[in-house]
């Protein structure tokens, strides 16, 4: 992971994730092109915020942790750029869920 990514703390309820590669090949070799790879709608969580408030201030901690694997929405995000690598930054409520290890 680049220093910048490391250094860089969402703020609020926002989660900073790194979308995992396209599959580039099919189970038998065919390679795909990029038109038909579809989007990657699986992500690694890199960093989290402190949380969100509620009406009375209290913060409310995000629900993904750094390192889980989470599913995203198909458009949505802001896309950032460390070290020629491409992040996506998601408000805690717009990831759709995490998958369990």
């Amino acid at each position: 992971m680049a220093g910048a990514v490391k250094r860089f703390i969402p703020l609020f309820d926002r989660i900073l994730v790194e979308r995992f590669a396209p599959e580039l090949k099919t189970k038998g070799g065919v390679l795909l092109p990029e038109k038909s790879q579809g989007k990657v709608l699986e992500a690694t969580v890199i960093a989290t915020g402190p949380g969100g408030r509620t009406n009375t201030g209290e913060i409310v901690p995000p629900s993904v942790k750094v390192g889980e694997k989470v599913l995203l929405p198909e458009y949505g995000g802001t896309k950032i750029t460390f070290d020629d690598k491409d992040y996506f930054i998601f408000r805690d409520g717009d990831i759709l869920g995490k998958f369990q290890s």
